[in-house]
């Protein structure tokens, strides 16, 4: 009976109910502060040193100083002198193109035995335009020209040798011209290196005693050339050297 009456009493059910609803909660944990990031090992430092002013020399070794340049560079060494002969093409001006050789149509080689004609010409011309023993280089140089034409024979000429062509036509042939041609491997580029200075049917390069002379240390092939520019028919040439 007493604990019936015990729970009948509402003052008490609200007294109890308060006393287990302050008593019985138990306080929330609290989340403690953030902690800061420990500093990272390595890190780059606020500001690089700035490099020194100047690198300082090893030890031992002056300082490098600066050699000025000269005043005044040194003047080419003079050139050699182009060949005594009076045949010969003269340099070209500084800044220029040596003079070339223009292309000419081909006129076709003949026997030299069919210029029996022309032969005893060739002859008496060296024996009196060509040095005192000069030789005769490769064969005899014939063809029957076309006005224009022209015939080329290929020769190696060697350091300290002169060398003299003679040629001659027979009428109609009215102008008979003789070149030394220079054989470079560029294409387009012929340089002339002599030219006869004689007109009519009879030309000669090289007369005695200014024959043409190899002036280059070393041997090169070189186009002996013979040209009709007057005229047309049969016409020789000769190499002779010494």
């Amino acid at each position: 009976m007493a604990l019936t009456s015990f729970f009948r009493r509402p003052g008490l059910h609200l007294i109890l109910g308060l006393a287990w609803g302050c008593g019985g909660s138990q306080p929330e944990p609290q989340t403690p502060p953030p902690q800061p990031y420990p500093a990272q090992p390595g890190a780059y430092p606020q500001q690089q040193q700035p490099y020194p002013a100047q690198q300082q020399p090893y030890p031992g070794q002056p300082p490098a100083q600066q050699q000025p340049y000269p005043a005044q560079q040194q003047p080419y060494p003079a050139q050699q002198p182009y060949p005594t002969d009076p045949n010969a093409v003269p340099p070209a001006p500084a800044g220029t193109l040596p003079a070339t050789a223009a292309a000419a149509p081909l006129a076709t080689a003949i026997d030299p035995s069919a210029a029996a004609a022309v032969q005893p010409i060739l002859a008496q011309l060296a024996a009196t335009k060509a040095p005192a023993g000069a030789k005769p280089i490769g064969s005899v140089m014939a063809a029957n020209f076309q006005q224009g034409q022209q015939l080329e024979a290929q020769v190696q000429m060697e350091p300290g040798r002169c060398y003299t062509v003679v040629g001659a036509g027979v009428p109609p042939v009215t102008e008979l011209d003789l070149k030394l041609i220079a054989i470079t491997p560029m294409a387009g580029m012929a340089p002339i290196l002599a030219v006869d200075n004689t007109t009519g049917l009879q030309a000669v390069l090289g007369e005695k005693p200014n024959c043409f002379k190899w002036a280059w240390p070393i041997p090169a092939p070189v186009k002996v050339v013979v040209t009709v520019t007057g005229g047309s028919g049969l016409a020789a040439a000769q190499l002779f050297g010494k």
